[in-house]
């Protein structure tokens, strides 16, 4: 390859780490807290929600790693005695209630986030593939890690309010005005470090996530700002 080849690859790689807010598209909501949103809206925020855990579901069944969120969930059980289920619900409620210092605005995504995610979860976990190979594993779990953050970045593009982790990341990045990028993937890193430290499994599949989701996050908002359009500049 050559010089300017390569200018062009970082030139065009770097685009991902400037990214500094949610777009508005076609299917944004005007209003994040309504409880009649346009039905294009509701749709969307549906439809990547969809997305979002057949991520989830892909990076499970890979069996190489859950994601940081989990591994700290462990950890917190561990020292607490409390089930996965009753850590992961006491964790999130922690952090909506940091919500309050952040300023974000809850909206239906936030309640839909809770009970899509854990629909598309349940149905399609026992339909997924399980490999021999722990190449192929590991494929599915990167792969997984992008379908997460491409279903993120359209059910947070549709304004109709975020999940828990989802609305501290959008939170900080508004309060630091730091790259989204930048922004979740500290986050998860930081979640993780944490869930080693109280005892928590790290595999493959957690790094890839705490490392890949903040990148890929972004670059699936580039995408569609590229493709369909922006209403306001990213």
């Amino acid at each position: 390859m050559t010089p300017n080849y390569w200018v062009l690859i970082y030139a065009q790689a770097s685009r991902i780490f400037k990214i500094k807010a949610i777009p508005r598209l076609f299917w944004s909501s005007p209003k994040t807290l309504t409880i009649k949103p346009p039905i294009v809206s509701f749709a969307f925020l549906i439809l990547g929600l969809i997305i979002f855990g057949l991520g989830e579901a892909l990076l499970i069944a890979a069996g190489v790693g859950v994601s940081p969120w989990t591994v700290f969930a462990q950890g917190f059980s561990i020292h607490t005695g409390w089930s996965i289920g009753v850590s992961t619900a006491v964790i999130s409620s922690i952090v909506l209630f940091l919500w309050v210092f952040l300023k974000q605005t809850p909206g239906l995504g936030t309640i839909f986030n809770i009970i899509v995610i854990a629909i598309v979860l349940d149905l399609s976990l026992p339909y997924l593939p399980v490999f021999d190979t722990l190449a192929l594993n590991i494929l599915m779990a990167a792969a997984g890690v992008f379908i997460t953050s491409f279903g993120g970045a359209i059910y947070l593009i549709a304004n109709l309010g975020p999940g828990p982790r989802d609305g501290l990341m959008t939170g900080l990045q508004r309060i630091t005005d730091y790259p989204i990028a930048i922004v979740r993937g500290s986050i998860e890193i930081i979640v993780v470090l944490l869930g080693a430290l109280l005892g928590g499994v790290v595999g493959i599949g957690t790094l890839f996530f705490a490392f890949g989701i903040g990148p890929s996050l972004a670059l699936s908002i580039l995408i569609m700002t590229r493709l369909l359009g922006p209403k306001s500049k990213v």
